[in-house]
Parts: C-alpha cells; structure tokens; sequence
C-alpha cells in the first residue's frame, strides 16, 4: 500500500506543477533542455523518438513470432505479456490525453522552444515515454536479469529525454508518461495472477492449436 501511495503523491505534485503556479518552473526545466542542445545529440533523439513504437511493439511481435514457430510457451507467454503491457499503457495515456488536453509546450509558448517536429495529440502524458516504460519495466519483469533490466530502463529513459529535447514534451509530462507505463506493466502482472493466468492459458491453448501433435 505504501508503494501505491507513494504513486498517487507524486502524480498529485505533477498535477500542481504542471497545471497551477508551477507551470513556469515546469516550462523552465523544459527549456533549459530544448535550449542547450547540440547537433549529434539531435539527431540522436530524433532517432530515439522515431523508433520507439517500433520497438515497443516489435519487440512482443518477435517473442511470438519466435515462441510460436519453435513451439516456445516461455517467449509466447513474454510476448503476450508485453503485448498485453502496452494495450493497458495505451489506454491509460490515450484516455489521460484527451480528458486533460494539455497544449504541446510550443503553442503555450510559442517562440520559446525549438520544437524539432509537430505533434498531432495534445502533450500530458508522454506517450512515447509511457510506450518505452511498459516495455522496459515487462521485459525485466519478464526476464529480470541485470543485462536485461538496465539496458531497457536506459532506453525508455532515453526516450524520455528525448521527447524533451525534441521540444515536445514537458518533464512531467515524460514522468508521468513513465509512471502510467511503468504502472502498466506492474498492474498487468498483478491481473494475471489475480485472474488466475490468462496469459498463461492462451499461451498454452494456441501453442497445442498450432502444434497439435506436441506431446
């Protein structure tokens, strides 16, 4: 409960620094990173922001793909939950989107950031930050080794870092992005136990249907 708790604090402080007196300070970080850019480093989060959901969904598309073709349960049941991940982490972000319709930073200050691209969804939260946070956080829930944990939350921080490099992004718009993201994942895991493994089953059940004669 704690942890959870923890959780709704810091979304509560987001929320004030992101829609009250604390919009400036959030402006502020926001261009104090847009502002003091450099060109590789451009180039280098523009790569990051355009592959991102490419990646995210590439990457459980590959598990199945594999654990399906060599009659794997384990990768299928990853990819199922990553997959799964996602759509959670999709829905949460989308629905927080249009319900809060926060303007990109670009259009609330028109002039004072270099925005390297235009976006056609409103700003909070970071979709790509919470695309990058649920398939980090699954595949080291999935695979929790530490070659595997700390390349993927250096990724999905990257991405993060990226978004506001871009000029797209506020910082707390990226941190919440991480948390429903993050969140997704964890919630995820918690439903499947709680739901007695579906994952697990429908893992199970299409891997018989495609290889009917594995014993």
């Amino acid at each position: 409960m704690r942890y959870q708790k923890h959780i709704f604090i810091a979304i509560l402080f987001l929320f004030q620094v992101s829609f009250s007196n604390g919009q400036t300070l959030d402006a502020r970080w926001l261009h104090a990173i847009n502002s003091n850019s450099t060109p590789f480093l451009n180039r280098s989060t523009t790569f990051l922001s355009s592959t991102t959901a490419d990646v995210a969904v590439g990457l459980p598309v590959i598990l199945l793909g594999i654990g399906y073709l060599g009659n794997n349960e384990s990768l299928t049941e990853g990819g199922w939950y990553m997959g799964s991940s996602l759509v959670i982490s999709s829905f949460f972000t989308l629905a927080t989107k249009y319900a809060v319709n926060r303007p990109r930073p670009y259009v609330t200050y028109p002039g004072y950031f270099q925005p390297r691209g235009l976006e056609g969804s409103p700003s909070f939260p970071s979709g790509h930050t919470s695309l990058a946070f649920s398939t980090a956080m699954s595949l080291s829930m999935y695979c929790p080794k530490w070659y595997v944990v700390v390349p993927s939350f250096v990724w999905a921080t990257s991405v993060g870092y990226s978004r506001m490099n871009e000029g797209v992004h506020y910082p707390s718009d990226v941190l919440t992005g991480a948390i429903f993201g993050a969140g997704s994942a964890w919630l995820t895991f918690k439903l499947n136990k709680w739901l007695n493994h579906p994952i697990q089953r429908v893992s199970h059940h299409t891997l018989k249907w495609i290889h009917p004669n594995n014993k």
